[in-house]
């Protein structure tokens, strides 16, 4: 059963028009045909329509949509071979987190990435793709796995965040984070980042000094979530509503075209009309495509420039003005 967003009604009842007429059959099939064929462009321009104008908070809810394809679906999709490889050497494995060794069109990569899980029992068992930080930890473990074989990294990013709970604290989940951000800048391969859905707060970016960092069309990339934003900015105590999480979300810059106008992000990845949710071949060949144009670029330039650009390149994020005359 499709899971269709508010903004997406129009469309399911265009849809469940079409399934109804395609097994209603009889007499008249020609006419029948010719009135689905009408019905699918009609489909066509209202997605195209509904798509081209989505407000930032609607394209963070498609970011959360439930049939979004997640990194396991990517894994299975780009990569003829996949060695899943568990545990951080100090405390245990964290589900939440996917790492391990693949190959893609025989290129051998290392490929970790956010996991949300499907289904209630698996979601819970992931942690709603919150990791801890023996999730960061054998992240890192398995990137220096793969910068000691030259390597190259692959990363997919869709985490709300990284888990708040009281045992990820006490376990180091800040110390976990700001490990990553440091040892990231200065692996000695190439690294391909690829915001996939939701990109939340240090918890993406753990997993997203890169290289090449990269969102898919509706994917989306902050500091915090339009929610947590809204709480912290004018949550008086009478609570929230839809209005006031699409305003913390319009302020946020969030989507990839902002990201891509700020050069937070160096490219979009186009996802089929609908989203990605409703192609999962079409959107992992896409990603596919990139991953493989961008390494082969990637190799082509020696280690240490490579380095020093990573290095500019986050140092460059932000714009910003100097007044030098007297202060008044």
């Amino acid at each position: 059963m499709k899971v269709y967003l508010d903004f997406e009604r129009p469309i399911e009842e265009i849809e469940l028009k079409i399934e109804e007429l395609t097994q209603l059959g009889g007499a008249d099939a020609a006419g029948q045909d010719a009135e689905i064929a009408t019905l699918r462009q009609r489909l066509t321009a209202l997605r195209k329509e509904i798509f081209l104008g989505l407000s930032p908070w609607q394209k963070c809810q498609l970011a959360r949509h439930p049939e979004r394809p997640y990194t396991q679906d990517y894994v299975e999709r780009i990569a003829s071979e996949f060695t899943e490889l568990h545990g951080d050497r100090r405390f245990a494995d964290d589900p939440a987190i996917v790492a391990g060794f693949g190959v893609i069109d025989n290129v051998a990569v290392m490929i970790a990435g956010h996991q949300k899980g499907r289904g209630t029992k698996n979601r819970i068992i992931r942690n709603f793709g919150q990791p801890h930080p023996e999730g960061y930890r054998k992240a890192l473990r398995i990137m220096k796995l793969a910068e000691r074989f030259n390597l190259p990294i692959v990363t997919f990013v869709d985490t709300p965040g990284a888990f708040p709970g009281i045992g990820a604290e006490e376990r180091g989940q800040s110390e976990a984070i700001a490990t990553n951000l440091m040892e990231m800048f200065s692996i000695a391969v190439p690294i391909v980042s690829i915001v996939i859905g939701e990109g939340g707060s240090g918890g993406a970016l753990a997993l997203s000094v890169a290289d090449r960092l990269v969102m898919l069309e509706h994917s989306v990339y902050s500091v915090i979530s339009p929610e947590g934003c809204a709480a912290i900015l004018w949550n008086t105590g009478k609570g929230l509503n839809q209005e006031d999480f699409a305003r913390a979300a319009t302020a946020l810059k969030l989507t990839a075209a902002d990201l891509r106008g700020f050069n937070v992000i160096d490219a979009i990845i186009e996802e089929p009309q609908g989203g990605a949710h409703r192609d999962h071949d079409e959107t992992a060949a896409n990603v596919k495509k990139y991953i493989l144009s961008e390494i082969e670029t990637l190799r082509g330039i020696p280690i240490g420039q490579l380095i020093e650009a990573r290095h500019q390149k986050f140092r460059n994020i932000g714009v910003y003005t100097e007044n030098t005359g007297p202060v008044t």
